[in-house]
């Protein structure tokens, strides 16, 4: 064959992706050869999910870049660049079934620092769209699903980049009007001094107690990002109710003192969640799957506070179970902590996984379909595949799976820093628990 008939060849190589303005040949890294054989492990079986299906069970967990610019002036406010599209687009590449952005901000002063991403301009011509779409078009073109989460940082805003604060030997500084700060907006549902944000004894700005108007301009606004990021052609949207963010904020009598209908009973204290659930589930076609994230505990049991005011706990996150599928939940991100500086995580390497399980277990006893991710200190393909093995499986064999006490603790692993020290995670799970994947076309010579 003559240097002409290959490159004129039918071949995938010669096969263009769709949707995208220049040529990159149409991969499928991260894919099983034989997804349905009963010698591929879960991981690496497909997920449906409404009518989104993940071609693996590895997720990129949402990670903060402080990459945007911060000048509100700018048109580029809050908006993706180069940066993200290589850094994002890189997971993709090497075979991520899903691809989550960092959070991205309902509300300017809902972003952690003036260098966060967010999704408030209005229109489809906004640099923040204009990013967004570049993104998805990205990974879609090599044969990944991106999402993003939705986020509202609360009484956290306000804080300069990590790697800035670092620089003057500092865990967190303040970010004042200067540097594009908005200490007058920092907000939360209940405010004053005693509601600053304080880890480690670094101090965060004083909350400004939100009026209800506020609280239902917040809850328009997430439907208003929602419509955005479908719009711009998001496959999944998960919204951040844990970390002690604004939502997660609400959730907890440690930080909502409120006597509106946004506090003080339990079914006040979700109000907030629940009416932001429904507006992004308003906003997004029915084919399109939401996932919610949440700190299962704060981790706060038998500490001061929680024995004056309660706290959020796993029984708290139990009862909220109950509504995320009359609400359109379809996956529950189970996180943890992050709420008040007293809190005691009991590190081990399935501290939060563990979690997910009892609330998997919880979500299947009650004859729930809802699915669970499972986050935190997952670095091994072994301990990842081994979260989410026969989470596929019919009944009879789950039944099977819980009395030989191997049930599965999660239906997805969502994985954050790992990636960061290893980018290539996916073809190294693969090639260690013996999976034959699809690798990126260009990259095939070097395997």
């Amino acid at each position: 064959m003559t240097i002409t008939d290959l490159a004129t060849a039918p071949s995938p190589a010669h096969t263009g992706a769709q949707g995208i303005p220049y040529f990159t040949p149409a991969n499928d890294p991260g894919a099983a050869l034989n997804p349905t054989a009963k010698t591929t492990p879960t991981l690496f079986r497909p997920l449906k999910i409404r009518d989104v299906t993940l071609k693996n069970r590895v997720i990129v967990s949402p990670m903060c870049m402080y990459s945007s610019a911060s000048d509100p002036a700018s048109p580029y406010v809050g908006a993706f660049t180069d940066y993200h599209l290589a850094h994002l687009g890189h997971f993709a590449l090497k075979g991520a079934g899903l691809v989550f952005t960092e959070a991205l901000a309902v509300q300017p002063h809902g972003r952690i620092s003036p260098n966060d991403a967010g999704l408030w301009q209005e229109g489809t011509q906004s640099e923040q769209f204009k990013g967004l779409q570049r993104v998805a078009d990205f990974v879609h073109s090599q044969g990944g699903k991106v999402g993003v989460q939705l986020a509202h940082s609360g009484r956290k805003g306000s804080t300069v980049a990590p790697s800035l604060a670092a620089a003057k030997g500092l865990v967190s500084l303040k970010a004042d009007e200067g540097v594009f700060g908005w200490p007058s907006e920092v907000v939360g549902p209940s405010g004053g001094e005693e509601h600053v944000w304080a880890p480690g004894g670094v101090l965060y700005w004083p909350p400004r107690e939100l009026k209800t108007e506020e609280v239902e301009d917040i809850v328009r606004a997430f439907g208003r990002s929602a419509e955005l990021a479908a719009k711009a052609g998001v496959d999944v949207i998960e919204i951040h109710a844990a970390h002690g963010y604004l939502i997660h904020e609400f959730l907890s009598p440690v930080t909502n003192y409120r006597t509106d209908k946004y506090g003080g009973s339990f079914e006040n204290r979700t109000r907030l969640l629940r009416e932001v659930v429904s507006a992004v589930r308003e906003a997004l076609p029915a084919g399109l799957p939401l996932f919610l994230r949440i700190s299962a505990t704060e981790w706060l049991e038998g500490q001061p506070i929680a024995a004056e005011r309660g706290s959020w706990d796993i029984n708290s996150s139990i009862e909220l179970l109950k509504y995320l599928p009359e609400l359109g939940v379809d996956l529950l991100d189970v996180s943890s902590g992050g709420n008040h500086k007293d809190q005691q995580i009991k590190f081990s390497t399935n501290y939060q996984t563990d979690l997910a399980g009892l609330l998997r277990k919880e979500i299947h006893s009650a004859g729930g379909k809802t699915l669970v991710g499972a986050v935190g200190l997952i670095t091994q393909a072994d301990a990842a595949s081994q979260l989410v093995k026969d989470a596929d499986e019919d009944e009879a064999r789950l039944a099977e799976s819980t009395l030989a006490g191997t049930e599965p603790k999660a239906d997805a692993v969502f994985i954050a820093k790992q990636f960061l020290r290893e980018p290539d995670w996916v073809i190294h799970a693969a090639k260690k628990l013996g999976v034959e994947i699809h690798l990126p076309v260009q990259f095939g010579r070097a395997f």
